[in-house]
C-alpha cells in the first residue's frame, strides 16, 4: 500500500473551546476522544490518526501538561491531524462537566474499573477518556466520568499502551455504532 501523502502546509491548528461546541451542533451523536495529559507526541499523533479512522468527531486535550500539535505529531498522525478537530481546553474538568450538560455520557478508563469495555454501552453522545501514559487520569478527571470501564487483559502485560489502548477502544464504539444504525 502506498504512503498517504499528506500537505503540512496547511496543517492543522489547535482548535479552542468554542470551536468545539460548533462543531457538536453539528451532530446529534457524537464521538468525542479526550486525553487528560498525553505528553508523548508519537502517542498522541497516533491517537489522532485512529480517532479519525474511527469517526471521531474531535479530540480533547488540556493545554497544559500535554502535548500539542507538533511536527511529530502531525507526522505520526498521517493525515488525522488534518482530518480531526484537535481542541486544547483550558480547564479539562470544566469542559468534561460541559460535555454532560450537553447529553454526552463521560466513559473512562482505567485499570481498576469493574466493567469492562465490552460491556458498556457506547452508543449515543459519547466521550471516552484516555488518561496518561504512566498514571492513568486525573483525579478530577475520573470524578466527572459518569462510567469506568477496563479493557480486559488475558496475557501477562498489566497495561496497554495508550494509543493502543484508545485504538481498542474507539474501535468497539465504532462496533457498536454501526451495530446500533443497521437497527
Amino acid at each position: 500500500m502506498a504512503a498517504r501523502h499528506v500537505d503540512h502546509s496547511a496543517a492543522a491548528i489547535p482548535r479552542s473551546e468554542s470551536d468545539l461546541y460548533a462543531l457538536l451542533e453539528k451532530t446529534d451523536t457524537p464521538l468525542l476522544l479526550i486525553l487528560d495529559r498525553i505528553q508523548d507526541p508519537h502517542n498522541l499523533g497516533a491517537c489522532l490518526r485512529t480517532a479519525d479512522a474511527a469517526g471521531v468527531h474531535a479530540v480533547i486535550a488540556p493545554k497544559r501538561r500535554a502535548v500539542s500539535l507538533t511536527e511529530t505529531v502531525r507526522r505520526v498522525a498521517a493525515g488525522g491531524a488534518e482530518h480531526v478537530p484537535f481542541v486544547q481546553v483550558t480547564n479539562l474538568a470544566r469542559t468534561l462537566g460541559e460535555l454532560q450538560g450537553d447529553g454526552i455520557r463521560i466513559i473512562g478508563t482505567a485499570d481498576e474499573a469493574k466493567g469492562t469495555l465490552y460491556d458498556c454501552d457506547l452508543t449515543g453522545p459519547l466521550a471516552l477518556v484516555m488518561g496518561f501514559e504512566g498514571s492513568g487520569m486525573r483525579r478530577l478527571t475520573l470524578e466527572h466520568c459518569d462510567e469506568l470501564v477496563r479493557i480486559p487483559m488475558s496475557g501477562a502485560v498489566e497495561c496497554l499502551n495508550v494509543s493502543v489502548a484508545t485504538g481498542v477502544c474507539l474501535f468497539e464504539a465504532h462496533r457498536q455504532r454501526r451495530l446500533a444504525a443497521q437497527g
